[in-house]
């Protein structure tokens, strides 16, 4: 509909119009009927309601010409189809004035009633006709979007004011990124500055406690030190066998009196607390049995009843706590009792530290296995499902069987994906034995011994390993002879026999023995072992002496590779030697001055158990049980099983 034309009229005074009031309450439930079209009040004073006015005034009043347009507009704003844009934040003023219906600015104070009747009449201006409809047209809406929120806007298209040039926008997601940035360096950035600024000391050296190349170990207050500071200075270096320059890693003197070796009570050493079956000994172990007097570790044997056994001694390892590979071990003795009174059984040695001595479920399969090849060395008896090689069954002692052994339980063999101690599944692995000496007596020339010797396996047929130069040296063969004892079933024994002075007995007076070695993986062929007695060497067997024997169709017995660990014992076995009893006296005790182990300089990862070439931590680890329970006498009793040989089992 057009809008109807309006006359040119002189601007009349600006008057206040009250706002238009909501139909009465008694109106406000009755239904909203069109009225014919009148001519509404444009313009001029509006009528002034008077309190006094009666109702039948009000009514007449109602019923005035333009009464019926403001019907419609209060009934508009009551519907919400007038009013929606029009608030104190539009401003449209001039559709408002083109419809006559608001004259006033929306600026102005909203004026009282009174304040419309006290101004100034105007000039009557001819009344727009309204149109003819329930709705209000479209020219009464604001059209424009509000000033301040888009939100506000009901047809936002093509009100965008984006541009990437907006100082507010990029205050904003500066702001975001900052909030970002700041996250991320205090969960991720500040940890990784705050380990890197803090960083531990490094340790420029070698092996455990970080000896450096100069063969220095670090001062470690109120820890215990690798070498003893009671050591001289004289003896922490020296040129090994191999013409090599050889550090001092550990010392122990034993100088401070009253130490105790219970579990848990020294760093290095344990007391084992036991029966030492495997060798059928005669005695229990009891940790009692040793301590520190006078400078030196003292090892007492008494004749008392412990443990339905009728004598006590000691026997003190370094099992799992201190290994060394390769390098030079020294231990100074004063044998216990006198070269008179055979029968007792004093022990310096070394043992691979997968096998726990005493402990007979973690030795089974295991010692003394130096083996590193895949074939029927590693066998049952060394010997194939189908019997062969024959020899095997009759290649021991006076035509018996060869060996007893279970077979290489941790074999070169071993399938994939089995237990196996590591660093893969394909390097064997075993329990070899290093003795630096077990002594005995020649009753014949009433003269005490000591043996030396390397125990491995698997075995050269008859035990007959080589023993002439230049795979095996002897070096004084009027005090060193190959020893008649080369081995059985259980074991073979690359050992050799060395006579000592009367005087290294009864704690009189001290002799030095010990064994040098080298073995290197990469050249196993450059491995030897160098014994020594009172500082002299006394004989010396290399790779050569344990070589391939093609009788027994075994390859190569390696010199150990394993990390070896320390023990120090007194026992006493009628299958060593018979005892002398009307000539024994108890208590009778063995003296060790110090023990000493020094290594090549330079030489890494070697004072350690658990090297990563030959690791033993997890796996000791993995079968706890068997490692701590000297009642267990089997594999089996851990309730473990053998891993498969792939050659003798299949994988």
């Amino acid at each position: 509909m057009s809008r109807p034309s309006r006359r040119q009229v002189q601007q009349p005074v600006p008057q206040y119009a009250a706002v238009p009031q909501s139909p009465s309450r008694v109106n406000s439930h009755a239904s909203y009927q069109p009225q014919p079209p009148t001519q509404p009040h444009v313009g001029g004073p509006r009528p002034v309601r008077s309190t006094s006015a009666t109702s039948s005034n009000r009514n007449s009043r109602q019923q005035t010409p333009h009464q019926h347009g403001r019907n419609a507009i209060a009934h508009g704003v009551a519907t919400g189809n007038i009013g929606a844009g029009y608030g104190p934040y539009s401003y449209h003023p001039e559709q408002a004035r083109e419809t006559g219906v608001y004259t006033n600015t929306r600026f102005s104070t909203t004026p009282s009633e009174n304040s419309v009747a006290t101004a100034p009449v105007r000039e009557k201006v001819p009344p727009l006709v309204v149109p003819t409809t329930t709705t209000v047209p479209q020219y009464m809406w604001d059209k424009d979007p509000d000033l301040d929120d888009a939100m506000h806007n009901p047809d936002p298209r093509g009100d965008s004011s984006f541009t990437i040039f907006s100082a507010r926008g990029w205050m904003n997601a500066s702001a975001i990124f900052a909030l970002i940035f700041g996250l991320i360096t205090l969960f991720i950035g500040y940890p990784l500055i705050w380990h890197f600024t803090h960083l531990p000391n490094p340790i420029v050296g070698f092996n455990l406690g970080g000896i450096n190349a100069s063969g220095q170990i670090p001062d470690l207050p109120g820890l215990p030190r690798l070498v003893d500071d009671d050591t001289p200075d004289s003896v922490r270096t020296r040129v090994g066998d191999d013409g090599k320059l050889y550090d001092l890693v550990f010392s122990d003197e034993f100088n401070t009196d009253g130490r105790t070796f219970y579990p848990g009570e020294d760093p290095f050493w344990e007391a084992a607390d036991l029966h030492y079956w495997p060798t059928g000994d005669i005695e229990w172990y009891d940790p009692s049995a040793i301590t520190t007097q006078g400078g030196k570790l003292v090892i007492t044997m008494s004749e008392k009843r412990s443990h339905d056994l009728n004598f006590e001694s000691g026997m003190l390892t370094s099992w799992n706590k201190l290994c060394f590979n390769t390098g030079y071990i020294e231990v100074s003795i004063s044998m216990p009792g006198s070269p008179s009174a055979p029968g007792l059984w004093p022990g310096a040695w070394t043992l691979g530290n997968l096998g726990r001595a005493g402990y007979g479920a973690t030795t089974q399969g295991m010692w003394p296995y130096s083996y590193d090849s895949c074939d029927l060395g590693t066998f049952p008896s060394q010997t194939a499902r189908d019997g062969t090689p024959a020899a095997a069954a009759t290649g021991g002692k006076g035509g018996s069987i060869l060996s007893t052994q279970p077979g290489q339980k941790v074999s070169a063999c071993t399938c994939p994906g089995s237990d196996h101690p590591g660093p893969s599944v394909n390097v064997g692995r075993g329990v070899p034995e290093i003795d630096i000496i077990e002594a005995q007596i020649d009753t014949d020339r009433v003269q005490g011994e000591v043996s030396q010797s390397f125990q491995c396996a698997p075995y050269d047929l008859g035990y007959n390993w080589i023993t002439t130069p230049p795979a095996t040296t002897i070096y004084d063969s009027n005090i060193t002879a190959i020893n008649s004892y080369t081995g059985g079933p259980l074991q073979q024994a690359v050992s050799a026999v060395s006579y000592i002075d009367n005087k290294f007995y009864g704690g009189a007076d001290y002799a030095a023995y010990g064994f040098e070695f080298w073995a290197d993986p990469s050249h196993r062929e450059d491995g030897f072992i160098t014994w020594y007695s009172n500082n002299q060497k006394t004989w010396t067997v290399t790779a050569a002496t344990v070589g391939p024997n093609a009788e027994s169709q075994v390859q190569q017995r390696l010199i150990p590779e394993e990390p070896m660990y320390v023990i120090l014992n007194l026992g006493m076995s009628p299958s060593f030697q018979k005892q002398d009893f009307k000539h024994l006296t108890f208590p009778v005790s063995m003296y060790i001055d110090y023990v000493r182990i020094y290594q090549r300089r330079g030489l890494k990862n070697g004072i350690t158990c658990d090297p990563p070439n030959r690791p033993t931590s997890d796996y000791i680890t993995r079968h706890i049980n068997a490692y701590m329970n000297a009642n267990l006498t089997t594999w089996a009793q851990a309730n473990n099983t053998f891993p498969r040989n792939r050659l003798y089992d299949g994988c």
